[in-house]
């Protein structure tokens, strides 16, 4: 705890050191992902778990979520569009003291309209839960990113269809021969529709960290919508 909460404002979440929670979490991060490519496995799952007991971590899941993201201001089914910074730091507490057996609040659903006629639904999460899947996401990404293709955009951090585009280019042009190249184009949308193998791979990922009840969670409100 930083002070007591009671006590805590706008001034005391602004002067919260920022750059060494990033640098901390960073630094976390970097031995996460150098222990997958060793194939230290336990290593990377023990720093894993350090990522989700750290303050830089807890910290800086509430900021991107009250402030960074571009649906801050969604509300989950409690109805809070926003945190109060008395708020935050209470939400903090609540990580440090929960993440490791952290209880989802359930989903809002919201349709949205398709052009075809019919309706998507958007199912939002509470603050407080996008807070602790931010954490989760700190702790997982890095393992992932180790294994990921060199060549792989999607989703990643610090790349973009600019990055695929820019390769294609270059391994396209007249230099590279690209004329004697072909392009196979894939539409992969139906291996991505068996939720049976998703929630057993993600399960299989996240069992270190006790993820399992809330993908469960997760899965069972999807399949309650259909």
């Amino acid at each position: 705890m930083i002070g007591h909460i009671d006590k805590l404002n706008s001034e005391s979440w602004k002067n919260l050191p920022w750059k060494k929670f990033r640098k901390d979490l960073f630094r976390l991060q970097k031995r996460v992902w150098k222990a997958v490519r060793a194939g230290d496995m336990q290593k990377a799952r023990s720093l894993q778990k350090l990522i989700l007991r750290s303050q830089a971590a807890r910290y800086l899941a509430i900021r991107q979520v009250t402030q960074l993201n571009a649906g801050k201001k969604t509300a989950g089914i409690d109805g809070k569009l926003a945190l109060t910074f008395k708020e935050r730091f209470e939400l903090e507490e609540e990580l440090r003291l929960k993440a490791n057996d952290w209880k989802h609040k359930g989903l809002r659903e919201i349709p949205i309209p398709k052009k075809d006629g019919t309706k998507r639904i958007l199912k939002v999460p509470t603050i407080s839960d996008r807070a602790w899947q931010c954490m989760a996401k700190y702790a997982l990404e890095p393992a992932h990113e180790a294994t990921f293709h060199a060549r792989s955009y999607g989703f990643r951090t610090g790349r973009s269809a600019q990055d695929a585009q820019k390769i294609l280019f270059l391994n396209l042009s007249s230099k590279a021969k690209g004329s004697q190249k072909r392009v196979i184009e894939l539409d992969i949308k139906k291996c991505l529709c068996d939720s049976f193998l998703l929630k057993s791979s993600l399960q299989v990922e996240c069992r270190t960290f006790k993820l399992s009840n809330l993908i469960r969670v997760e899965f069972a409100l999807e399949s309650s919508t259909k």
